[in-house]
């Protein structure tokens, strides 16, 4: 009986011991932790599903995750607020760009660092952005340049099965003298050979 306890006891600790880790690794991959960078802001027509807490990417490199969104009550954009990695110096004419990891992935924000030689403060904002396009959108510009190439207009050549007639166009034989088109030589006419 108590051999019985022992093994239920260590099972249940075992229990609990993966269930705590699943919870660690569900709290480090839901990006809760703070980030402990530098906030930067930026404002897009359309954030297309952008949540609080996704990626923001350079290259596909996670640099930081989205901690804020709000709408501006005189232009009604979306403002997003994201926290950058303090080693991660941005030009000030970084593009921010609402991007998809798929088709039906996923959104974050893809930073394209710039050329110039002033670096964006904390707090700063950026001011080239580009918006999500939406799903509905795409497939209707797909749609409509699908529907608006014309039919190409090419040099029409013979109909299928329509070829040349036999004995049509070709060079008569030495010592024969040319025939209608599509008749042959007589039978029992000598057709140019000589009398035997």
């Amino acid at each position: 009986m108590f051999a019985k306890n022992l093994v239920e006891t260590i099972m249940g600790g075992f229990v609990l011991v993966v269930a705590a880790l699943f919870l660690i690794f569900a709290y480090l991959s839901a990006h809760f932790q703070p980030a402990g960078g530098y906030p930067l802001k930026a404002s897009f027509s359309s954030v297309g599903g952008l949540a609080i807490g996704s990626d923001v990417r350079i290259g596909g490199v996670k640099v930081g995750s989205v901690t804020d969104q709000s709408i501006d009550p005189h232009s009604y954009r979306a403002v997003v607020t994201m926290d950058v990695r303090p080693q991660v110096k941005l030009p000030i004419d970084t593009k921010a760009v609402i991007s998809s990891e798929g088709l039906l992935g996923g959104k974050y924000v893809k930073l394209e660092p710039g050329r110039a030689s002033e670096l964006l403060k904390p707090g700063g904002e950026l001011k080239n952005t580009e918006g999500a396009v939406d799903l509905e959108t795409l497939l209707g510009r797909i749609i409509f340049l699908a529907t608006d190439q014309g039919p190409t207009q090419g040099g029409a050549g013979p109909a299928p099965g329509q070829g040349q007639t036999p004995g049509q166009g070709l060079a008569p034989m030495p010592g024969q003298a040319p025939t209608p088109s599509g008749q042959g030589a007589a039978p029992g006419r000598n057709n140019g050979a000589p009398p035997q």
